[in-house]
């Protein structure tokens, strides 16, 4: 799109007015096979102005009204809101959730992401969805050594307190123009430490910004990764956090009656006149 990654790509969004309905259009086609579907993988799905337009959301009741299996991904309180889908979906073995924690220092959280929920508010979109009978992790990410990496068992302690059942972590990484604007920022919020956590970022990325092998990039390799990597598989195995995840249910999905004949009318309206 020709924005920056910075500033603009936290400011300028872009939404499908037409998801939902799409989404449908596709699950109805005769050839269409029934996998699990992610949802914030590639960007936050509970950006702010999801309030106002409810894309995510119509999406989600569309996949309800399917019995179609999802996971979704998030660092937003605002996925509370649809506790009541992600619940129902839950308790039937066809959704599951992850909240994404970075640290809980509120004034780091507030430097590092100015625009997300606060590490309070993340704890708690864990324990409402928890509560709804979703089964949510809790994702500690990005792993920034030297910044946040001494907060993991922290981290981790106080999203299994909230209810989370699983946990991830991944590693910083700092692709293309990233590692650029991350130097930028590392230096203006905190210049007494950014040379050491540059030095550290670089041990676990083969002495460089950042590594693309597709086999490591999530974790990284050397020392500095390996204490990390470990540290994580004790906290987890410490505090129940590694019970294996069920895979999803794809069994249930089914077009309901109506979605089909409003599909087939969709078709009829949209054929050239002969």
């Amino acid at each position: 799109m020709g924005l920056s990654p910075g500033l603009d790509f936290e400011s300028r969004l872009f939404f499908k007015p037409e998801a939902a309905r799409l989404l449908e259009q596709e699950l109805c086609k005769p050839r269409y096979r029934c996998k699990r579907i992610h949802i914030g993988g590639n960007t936050d799905p509970y950006q702010p102005v999801e309030r106002d337009l409810k894309s995510t959301r119509s999406v989600l009741e569309v996949l309800r009204r399917f019995r179609h299996p999802f996971s979704i991904i998030t660092k937003s309180v605002l996925i509370a809101r649809d506790a009541d889908i992600l619940g129902e979906m839950g308790r039937a073995g066809l959704a599951s959730a992850f909240v994404s924690v970075t640290t809980l220092d509120r004034g780091l959280a507030r430097a590092m992401e100015p625009r997300a929920s606060t590490p309070a508010k993340r704890l708690e979109a864990i324990r409402i969805l928890a509560d709804a009978g979703c089964p949510v992790g809790v994702g500690f990410a990005p792993v920034i050594p030297g910044l946040n990496d001494h907060e993991l068992e922290s981290v981790l302690e106080a999203a299994a307190a909230a209810g989370a059942t699983s946990a991830m972590y991944v590693a910083l990484r700092l692709p293309l123009e990233i590692k650029d604007l991350f130097r930028e920022w590392l230096a203006d919020a905190r210049p007494d430490r950014a040379g050491r956590v540059m030095s550290l970022i670089r041990q676990t990325r083969g002495g460089r910004d950042y590594d693309p092998d597709w086999s490591q990039r999530m974790k990284g390799t050397g020392p500095v990764a390996e204490l990390i990597a470990t540290r994580f598989k004790a906290a987890v195995k410490r505090l129940g956090l590694d019970t294996p995840r069920r895979p999803l249910d794809e069994t249930q999905f089914r077009v309901p009656a109506d979605a089909k004949q409003q599909m087939d009318l969709f078709d009829l309206l949209e054929r050239p006149a002969a």
